[in-house]
């Protein structure tokens, strides 16, 4: 089987070894444009799609990024394994800066971001308990400590709103929930990633301590930009390796399948030009 992975994060993550026919794509959907032009590579046979999350110069704020255009774009484009790649704060001693965490849960603390395909004509409830594909989180795990990295397996990302970071009072609290790390784009991407049936997982990279940390604001500016240089750099090694693991990789994944049985709509309420809009994703279940 082909696959082609997607990967979302800064543009700085197209240097990849061995990257090769690498072309820009400029696609529109029915959301609108997605945050940049698509880029697109291969590696051997496997087809790599990449997508600037925030857009070229880093121009959108995470309220703003174009979440479903993003995630359709990527679905048309024939993604169905998509590694997000993002700087996070550290909410625990343990998860130093320049660590990386394979996350397995998610806490959303977002407000007004559409996080579903399905609001009105066809109604669909995906299963999202597990909201990680934990293939490819297990794919990372073993790409990342064969790069090195020190790696944590599993831990729960904090989708906060932002732009601004959290107050000490609300880091504080969210260390008392669990949290491992804490975010600002990981959700609704993830929801709209299972919607459209893709293999999702976050390759988490520690920038520093968030505000709870009692040293924290003895880091200065430079000391922050070295690990995020760094974590860059980390961060195209272990796309690199993971890229032969999921190219080796048979057969679908649980997410794969995500909404079979999840459109609750019945045929005959099923809005004709919403299902028009729709078919990428619904093709497969309403004929």
């Amino acid at each position: 089987m082909a696959h082609v992975i997607g990967i979302l994060g800064g543009s700085g993550l197209y240097d990849l070894d061995g990257l090769e026919d690498v072309r820009e794509e400029t696609v529109d959907t029915p959301y609108g444009a997605p945050s940049a032009p698509l880029v697109r590579g291969r590696i051997g046979e496997t087809e790599l799609v990449f997508l600037a999350r925030h857009g070229r110069g880093h121009v959108l704020s995470p309220s703003k990024v174009p979440y479903r255009a993003n995630i359709w774009a990527l679905k048309e484009a024939g993604v169905k394994w998509l590694v997000s790649v993002s700087a996070v704060g550290s909410l625990q001693e343990q998860i130093a800066p320049g660590h990386v965490v394979l996350v397995d849960q998610f806490i959303d603390r977002t407000r007004g971001r559409a996080s579903t395909f399905f609001d009105e004509g066809i109604v669909a409830h995906i299963s999202f308990g597990d909201p990680v594909c934990p293939v490819l989180r297990g794919y990372l795990l073993k790409a990342a400590k064969a790069e090195g990295a020190t790696a944590h397996d599993g831990g729960t990302y904090l989708c906060m709103e932002g732009p601004a970071f959290s107050t000490r009072a609300e880091s504080n609290l969210y260390r008392r929930w669990g949290a491992a790390v804490i975010g600002m784009t990981n959700l609704p991407e993830a929801k709209l990633a299972r919607e459209a049936e893709m293999s999702y997982a976050t390759l988490a990279l520690s920038t520093d301590y968030d505000c709870w940390h009692p040293d924290h604001g003895n880091v200065s500016v430079e000391q922050v930009i070295d690990v995020l240089l760094k974590n860059v750099a980390l961060a195209r090694r272990v796309l690199r390796a993971v890229v032969p693991l999921v190219a080796a990789h048979e057969g679908e994944v649980k997410a794969h399948r995500a909404l079979k049985n999840a459109i609750l709509t019945s045929p005959g309420a099923v809005d004709p030009a919403k299902r028009a809009e729709l078919d990428l994703l619904v093709r497969g279940y309403l004929g």
